[in-house]
């Protein structure tokens, strides 16, 4: 081991002799990252890559500083970093540790923050050794929604706390360009402004360097960049795949097609490639968070895992990088955006199927009501208005409950009755910003 060597890798990443950063905020995640880190449990962060992690953690570090924390008694590691490739990573973890106390030596309880773990072997053992027999405090992040694995779960059952993290939601990418609105009027007065910006994240999206970045074609190749380290770094490598050509066009297929529901067998048959590689591959493009997907709902649970899944991307300017006729995708990407703001809000989002096959988009159940959304670009063609109602007419029939029943669009926001059921007709703008 050569400890200096450790020890230069190390300090290049922490602040112990240099000022923290400037950095933009994202509330929501600090504040969520802040009230767990009181419990004393491993705080887990999760997202795809490029979403925004490791400075969630930085902002972490500013605000441990600023509660009193000395920087020294942080450290924070970053396994993207390809020179630690030249160490044994059987002992990796505690060489770091072992050469930051002796070349550092802080005083009192640590702060450990590791960053991208996943790209460690055996990093479970590390931290639930470093769990059970310390007062240390621990963060870890990866770009893998199965960073927990099954051993790392289970001994750490209740002592572990998790995050998502998505990239930029249409608020925090109108922070990142100095834009705050907090309240209907505000909206109103900046429509027009609001309307543009909303436009270019629709198409380019929300991962934090594309949206500070000016120049098109630097954003799209930002992108690319992206999904080549995702299918080869998060997939490839990690899954040891010989079939890089499949799951490609698998990836690019799913992109392209976003807000679509596929299944496996008719995957298959569009890649001549057997059901068990088109499930595996599915899986692991879902696993590195690429695409998302929600399940079509039913109150038998096994009709619910056998019907076909609607696929989503996880940023729409990953799926316009891939996709020809962008300007025939503005409905699949705003039924795009919807999806992503209600993960973000933490609701457990189905489709569903009336018995005379209309889809309803969304499907969401609260405690004593069931939400069905629709989206759509605009309800001024009539018989698009009246397909796009009738459907909640016939779901509301099927369904038990109360029902409550919307439409998201680009028109404006208001409350019509159709066949006796009261439908609310909502802007986007009001809808994802909630002012």
């Amino acid at each position: 081991m050569n400890k200096d060597k450790i020890f230069e890798i190390i300090s290049d990443w922490n602040f112990w002799f240099k000022p923290l950063p400037k950095t933009y905020r994202r509330e929501f995640y600090e504040d969520e990252i802040a009230k767990k880190s009181k419990a004393g449990e491993v705080i887990v962060i999760k997202g795809v890559r490029r979403s925004g992690k490791s400075t969630l953690l930085v902002n972490e570090i500013k605000r441990l500083v600023a509660n009193g924390t000395d920087v020294k008694n942080i450290l924070f590691v970053n396994f993207e970093d390809q020179r630690f490739r030249m160490f044994d990573e059987k002992t990796l973890l505690e060489d770091i540790k072992n050469v930051y106390l002796e070349y550092i030596k802080p005083t009192g309880d640590l702060v450990i923050m590791l960053d991208e773990v996943q790209n460690v072997a055996g990093w479970e053992q590390w931290v639930l050794k470093e769990y059970e027999l310390s007062n240390n405090h621990l963060y870890v992040t990866g770009s893998n929604s199965h960073l927990l694995g099954a051993e790392f779960g289970t001994a750490l059952s209740g002592r572990y706390l998790d995050i998502e993290v998505f990239p930029l939601s249409f608020k925090e990418y109108l922070g990142f360009n100095g834009i705050t609105i907090n309240s209907k009027a505000e909206l109103l007065h900046n429509k027009m402004i609001l309307q543009q910006h909303f436009n270019s994240y629709m198409r380019y999206g929300g991962f934090p360097k594309t949206v500070l970045q000016d120049d098109e074609a630097l954003k799209k190749d930002t992108m690319k960049s992206y999904y080549d380290s995702i299918l080869l770094k998060d997939i490839v490598a990690r899954y040891k795949l010989k079939n890089y050509q499949v799951l490609n066009e698998l990836a690019l297929f799913l992109l392209s097609n976003n807000a679509t529901i596929n299944a496996y067998n008719k995957l298959k048959n569009n890649f001549s490639s057997s059901f068990d590689t088109i499930r595996d591959y599915v899986e692991y493009l879902r696993n590195s968070y690429m695409i998302l997907s929600i399940p079509k709902f039913d109150y038998s649970l096994k009709k619910q895992i056998a019907n076909p899944q609607k696929f989503y991307a996880i940023d729409t300017g990953f799926s316009n990088v891939v996709s020809f006729n962008i300007s025939q995708k503005i409905g699949a990407n705003l039924e795009n955006i919807v999806f992503l703001e209600l993960k973000r809000r933490g609701k457990e989002i189905y489709y569903y199927k009336t018995e005379k096959g209309k889809e309803v988009d969304f499907l969401i159940q609260n405690e004593n009501i069931t939400e069905l959304i629709q989206v759509s670009v605009t309800l001024e063609n009539e018989e698009t208005r009246h397909r796009e109602l009738r459907v909640f007419s016939e779901a509301s029939k099927e369904l038990r409950g109360e029902i409550r029943a919307m439409i998201i669009t680009f028109d404006s926001s208001e409350v019509i009755e159709y066949d006796g059921y009261k439908i609310e007709i909502i802007n986007v703008l009001d809808f994802i910003l909630k002012v």
